[in-house]
């Protein structure tokens, strides 16, 4: 786009956009929002509790180290952490294999691998960390009836070099559609932000799930029944399609954070990471 239109846009999306109410998600209360970067802060997000310090850390097109984009893995999703292990998941546009970067608690780095299963899709959307750390959560896209279940990478699974062999499956009693991230509330919950653009599943767009586990991770299938919560706040200063990403629940003080990508030239200037309480 040229430059005055870029400045057109600005003035209308200045002159136009006037905040609305706080969006209604069942049992959660929003309680605010931060500016989400287009290039840094757009995929997802992780709080990570260590006794060095607590820090917020974003995922983006510009957080994708260059030694793994050279290699193929040119996309990372919504990561995730638990008793200061943190995790990145990684994908490329063959069936190559998945990728996991994992940081352990004293700040060093591995990366794990897992071949696909025959059946598996490609996608790797994102990685929730059990809160033992001794089991990882991983997404796929499109409309799924399974989340998978990993042994967790330098906890449960020591060796870079060899596959990260997949443990079992989270077997959904409600199909899911483009799960952007996940993330443990509890042992048995986990919170979902989904980008479903069709609404058929759960009557809304773009909802907040819910999925409670039959009981806690244990390296077997487990049943998970799904829960939507109503959809999560899509509000721009532009009219399009937004993009439902990332997800994280803080246990320091019980927030969830949900990241959402505006349309248009407003993913710029009005993306968010809004944030919820019960």
């Amino acid at each position: 786009m040229r430059r005055t239109g870029i400045v057109v846009a600005a003035v209308a999306l200045l002159t136009a956009f006037s905040p609305a109410l706080a969006q209604a998600v069942t049992g959660w209360t929003e309680v605010g929002s931060d500016h989400a970067r287009a290039l840094d802060e757009s995929q997802g997000l992780a709080t990570i509790v260590r006794p060095s310090g607590t820090t917020i850390r974003y995922t983006g097109l510009g957080t994708i180290p260059a030694d793994l984009n050279s290699q193929g893995w040119n996309h990372v999703g919504d990561p995730g952490s638990a008793q200061g292990y943190y995790v990145e998941p990684y994908q490329r546009d063959d069936r190559g294999a998945k990728l996991f970067r994992v940081q352990a608690p004293d700040g060093s780095w591995a990366n794990y691998k897992h071949a696909l299963e025959s059946w598996e899709a490609n996608n790797n959307s994102f990685a929730a960390v059990s809160p033992d750390a001794r089991w990882l959560v991983a997404g796929e896209w499109g409309t799924m009836d399974r989340l998978l279940v990993h042994p967790m990478p330098g906890v449960a699974a020591t060796d870079p070099a060899a596959n990260l062999p997949l443990a079992g499956t989270i077997r959904l009693d409600h199909q899911v559609r483009d799960v952007q991230g996940c993330d443990f509330q509890t042992a048995t919950r986990l919170l979902c932000a989904s980008d479903d653009p069709d609404g058929s599943l759960f009557g809304t767009t773009k909802p907040l799930l819910q999925v409670d586990l039959a009981g806690p991770l244990s390296g077997s299938d487990v049943a998970g029944h799904v829960t939507s919560l109503a959809q999560l706040p899509l509000r721009s200063g532009c009219s399009g399609s937004f993009e439902v990403e990332g997800i994280d629940f803080d246990e320091r003080d019980n927030t969830l954070r949900v990241i959402v990508m505006s349309p248009s030239i407003c993913i710029l200037f009005d993306s968010m990471t809004y944030r919820f309480k019960q």
